[in-house]
């Protein structure tokens, strides 16, 4: 049996009718943006992530750009980011005209390390953006108090997190405004890009709004040099339907993670996830640590079992960044997690006989 890293059609199967009825109900409407569908989804989701705010945009990298947009956020100002993160985090920034200021992670868990952000805070910094990286919150309480103190906003990049919870709470309502992604990966994917913001601030809410469609309040009315970046009606009765499924989706990688976590706990020189007792991750990937990781990825493709490596290149080491004057060095950590760091299958559709082929080949490479 081949393992796939990612197959989507498992959930589409166990949802087939209600997601065909879905297409259906938004198809035969004949409305097709800024619709009813879109604010149920709305309020839906704020109310999933106990926020009192929610603003369906066209994917994970406009909401973060449209919430440091909406608050104000721009040419000289600063905003702190991870090292290690996928590049959407840092761009987001850079579309504002600020600087991404990159702080190294814990190295246990591999997000933002409070104390780290603390001390590269400047005059001119403006946002911290701490990631939940693969699916784990990060230590959200203590970054939050170094950045009231300093009246620095804090905005989570919740696009791996649907779900997760921090000291009991939701992720995307910790801060003042959080961005999700829905690309069709996620824990909650929709049938292809989406996105939303999720906040309490009314004033910020309303004005990601006005930002989202070209930034208007009212049809031929432009208050501002807003953007396009509208979630479609078609998507958001998707992920309707798929949000009912998402608590027991999350539930069911929880249990492909504790499987894992048992059964390749003593495998030598393998590293696997650490969990602080105060997160509630949703594991929406599943990342191990191996110095030979490049020679166990490929024996492990030899044995039929897919895995990616999330992320080979960092954002300071990008093309993006050619000309910003990083070079290899400059943040360690983040560069031998690039060089270390291996995602094995992981889903809500990742069956007990895929978990056992997927440890016994773990369990026999590293063995030799």
């Amino acid at each position: 049996m081949k393992v796939p890293f990612l197959d989507l059609r498992p959930a589409y199967n166990e949802l087939r009718d209600e997601l065909d009825a879905a297409y259906r109900r938004v198809m035969e409407s004949g409305r097709y943006l800024l619709g009813p569908e879109l604010e149920q989804f709305e309020a839906e989701f704020a109310r999933y992530c106990e926020a009192k705010f929610c603003i369906g945009v066209g994917n994970g990298l406009d909401a973060l750009h449209l919430i440091l947009k909406g608050y104000g956020i721009g040419e000289g100002d600063e905003v702190i980011v991870p090292t290690n993160t996928f590049i959407a985090t840092w761009l987001a920034v850079t579309h504002t005209g600020a600087r991404p200021v990159p702080v190294e992670p814990d190295p246990q868990t591999f997000n933002l390390a409070p104390e780290r952000f603390e001390k590269a805070i400047s005059a001119k910094t403006k946002a911290v953006i701490p990631v939940h990286l693969y699916g784990q919150p990060a230590d959200m309480d203590p970054i939050i108090d170094i950045a009231q103190k300093r009246g620095i906003k804090v905005i989570e990049d919740s696009a791996q997190s649907q779900g997760a919870r921090y000291k009991g709470r939701r992720t995307g309502a910790l801060s003042g405004a959080a961005a999700f992604s829905f690309y069709p990966a996620k824990n909650i994917g929709a049938i292809g890009d989406g996105g939303a913001v999720t906040t309490n601030d009314p004033k910020l809410a309303d004005r990601v709004r006005m930002l989202r469609s070209y930034g208007s309040r009212k049809k031929y009315e432009h208050e501002t040099p807003g953007y396009n970046s509208r979630l479609d009606e078609l998507q958001a009765a998707f992920l309707r339907v798929k949000l009912k499924k998402l608590d027991e989706w999350n539930e069911r990688r929880r249990g492909v993670a504790a499987r894992y976590l048992n059964e390749l706990g003593d495998v030598m020189g393998l590293k696997l996830p650490c969990v602080p007792q105060w997160g509630e991750p949703v594991w929406h990937l599943f990342v191990v640590r191996q110095t030979q990781r490049d020679k166990l990825k490929t024996a492990l493709l030899g044995a039929r079992v897919e895995t990616l490596i999330h992320y080979p290149i960092p954002p300071h080491l990008s093309g993006a960044y050619a000309n910003a004057g990083w070079r290899v060095g400059d943040f360690p950590l983040a560069e031998e997690m690039a060089n270390t760091v291996l995602s094995l299958p992981m889903g809500a559709h990742v069956g007990p006989e895929q978990q056992e082929i997927v440890i016994r080949a773990v369990r026999e490479i590293c063995r030799h």
